[in-house]
C-alpha cells in the first residue's frame, strides 16, 4: 500500500495551460514548507480543450507528488472539485483553484490555525483584484441574498478555497446530491470553522471560466440547495395576487354603484395584472425544485474519470468510483498503481 500523505492539495483545472506550471511550482513549494515530501498535488482536468492534460501529464512525470485526474467530459467546477477530493488521501486537504487568484502560500497561515483545533480554515476575501464593477456588484448581491435565504449560515465573500480535516472531507463526500454547492455543504457540516481574511489576486493568466450564464446557474444551485424560502415566497405572491384581485373587484363594484363603469376594464385588469405574471413566477420557482428532484432521482454517476496519471504510469478507475465509500476509493487508488506490469503499458491508449 502506498504511503498515505499528510497533506493533499486539490485543484480543478479547465483550460489552464498558461498558468498551470506556475501554479504547480508555487503550490508544491508551499506544501513542502509545511509537510516536507509527505504531500500530494491532485490536478483535475475538467474536460479542457487546450493542452491542460498534456501539461498535467508532464508535471506528473517530473514531480513525484503530482496525481493527474482526467474527467471524461466537462462536469463543471463543483463536480471537478468533488472528483479531486474523492482521489485525495491526506489528513489535511486544501481545495484551491489553479488560476492563482487564491495564493497557495496562504497554506502556511492556514495550517497553524488548524493545528490549534480548527476543523476548516476558509479564505474570506477582503478585496478582489482584477475584477470589473459588475462582477464585484453581482458577487456582493449574491452572497448577501444567500445569507438571508439559506437555512444554514454561509460566510459572506468566500469561495471554495479552504483547508479541511480528513473527517470533514469524508462527510462532504458522503453527501449524495449531484447539484453541489461545496462551500454551503461544508458550512452545513459544522465543527469549528475559522476565517482567514486575505486579498484575492488577479488571474495569473487566461480568462474567467464563470461567464454570466454560469454565474446565474451557480446562484440558482446555491439557493435551491440550501433554502426553501423561494417556495414560501411563491405562496405569499399567490396570496398577494388574490388580495389584488379582491381589491380590484371591490373597486369595480364601487364604481358600478356610482354609475361609472368601463366595459371590459375589470376583467382585463383582474386577469392580466393580478394573475398572469405571478402564476408564471410561482410555476418557475416550483419547476426549479422539481427539476433538481428529477436529476437526483436518476442516480447517474456524479462524475466519470477517464484516466489518472502518477509518474509515467496511467491507469483507469471503475465507473463506480464516484459512488464508492472512502475506504473503497483509497483501495481503488492503491490498486491502480500496484506493483507489477506498468499500468502505462496496459492503458497506453488513454491520455
Amino acid at each position: 500500500m502506498a504511503q498515505v500523505p499528510f497533506l493533499s492539495i486539490v485543484a480543478p483545472c479547465h483550460n489552464e495551460e498558461e498558468g498551470l506550471r506556475e501554479f504547480c511550482r508555487r503550490a508544491a513549494a508551499a506544501a513542502h514548507s509545511v509537510a516536507g515530501d509527505a504531500f500530494e498535488l491532485i490536478l483535475v482536468d475538467d474536460g479542457s480543450s487546450d493542452r491542460t492534460w498534456e501539461i498535467i501529464s508532464d508535471l506528473a512525470a517530473d514531480v513525484p507528488q503530482v496525481l493527474g485526474v482526467r474527467l471524461l467530459r466537462n462536469h463543471g467546477h463543483q463536480l471537478a472539485s468533488t472528483a479531486g477530493l474523492s482521489a485525495s488521501r491526506g489528513e489535511r486537504v486544501l481545495l484551491i483553484d489553479a488560476d492563482l487568484q487564491d495564493p497557495p502560500e496562504l497554506l502556511l497561515m492556514m495550517m497553524p490555525i488548524m493545528e490549534r483545533g480548527a476543523d476548516v480554515v476558509y479564505g474570506q476575501r477582503t478585496r478582489r483584484q482584477g475584477e470589473n464593477w459588475f462582477k464585484l456588484a453581482s458577487a456582493s448581491l449574491f452572497y448577501r441574498a444567500l445569507s438571508k435565504l439559506a437555512s444554514v449560515t454561509i460566510p459572506r465573500d468566500t469561495g471554495d478555497f479552504r483547508l479541511m480535516r480528513r473527517r470533514v472531507v469524508d462527510i462532504l463526500l458522503a453527501m449524495p446530491e449531484r447539484d453541489r454547492f461545496i462551500r454551503g455543504m461544508v458550512s452545513w457540516i459544522g465543527g469549528r470553522q475559522v476565517a482567514l481574511p486575505y486579498e484575492r489576486d488577479a488571474r495569473f493568466a487566461g480568462t474567467t471560466k464563470y461567464p454570466l450564464r454560469k454565474m446565474i446557474n451557480f446562484a440558482l444551485d446555491a439557493i435551491t440547495s440550501f433554502s426553501t424560502t423561494p417556495l414560501r415566497i411563491s405562496t405569499w405572491l399567490g396570496m398577494m395576487s388574490a388580495g389584488v384581485a379582491i381589491a380590484l373587484l371591490v373597486y369595480t363594484f364601487v364604481r358600478w354603484l356610482e354609475g361609472e363603469t368601463v366595459t371590459g376594464w375589470s376583467s382585463i385588469m383582474a386577469a392580466v395584472s393580478a394573475f398572469s405574471a405571478i402564476q408564471l413566477i410561482c410555476i418557475g420557482i416550483i419547476g426549479e425544485y422539481l427539476g433538481r428532484l428529477v436529476q437526483e432521482s436518476k442516480k447517474r454517476p456524479m462524475f466519470m474519470v477517464e484516466t489518472i496519471v502518477r509518474g509515467s504510469e496511467h491507469a483507469e478507475l471503475s465507473i463506480a468510483f464516484s459512488e464508492m465509500s472512502a475506504s473503497d476509493r483509497r483501495t481503488a487508488l492503491d490498486a491502480a498503481f500496484a506493483s507489477g506490469e506498468p499500468r502505462s503499458q496496459r492503458s497506453s491508449r488513454i491520455g
